[in-house]
């Protein structure tokens, strides 16, 4: 059996523009957080859209279920949670989803049935990560 050779000179590969988010430049910090039952990426300065969240546009909102604190070099990843951390957001506004219809159909028995479904939704703009 011949042996497999090694590389050690790999070509380094441009940045991923997936993982280059607007605003993660300019603070150097970024963080993931448990918000309505999903994990998200969140940068200070960067707007996400949520699950409808009860409060004014306007209303301050703290999010402290930090899973993982990323700042400069450093990286803080919490059991379960990073102990102290918080992530402060504002709500901008709140909307609704594109209107989805749900149809249901059963051949020869004459059943059919129409549905349709609006998610809420709520915008968030990030405006501190505070490590603990």
């Amino acid at each position: 059996m011949s042996e497999q050779p090694v590389v050690t000179d790999l070509p380094s590969l441009p940045p991923s523009p997936i993982t280059e988010r607007e605003g993660e430049g300019k603070t150097g910090g970024s963080a993931i957080i448990k918000a309505c039952g999903s994990q998200v990426k969140v940068v200070e300065g960067e707007t996400l859209r949520l699950e409808k969240l009860v409060g004014e546009p306007g209303t301050e909102v703290i999010f402290p279920n930090v899973l993982l604190l990323a700042r400069g070099d450093t990286v803080e990843v919490g059991n379960p949670h990073v102990s102290g951390a918080r992530v402060v957001a504002e709500i901008v506004k709140h909307a609704r989803g594109k209107k989805l219809r749900i149809y249901r159909f059963k051949r020869k028995k004459g059943y059919q049935r129409t549905l349709g479904h609006r998610q809420n939704y709520t915008f968030v703009k990030i405006k501190s990560i505070v490590a603990g």
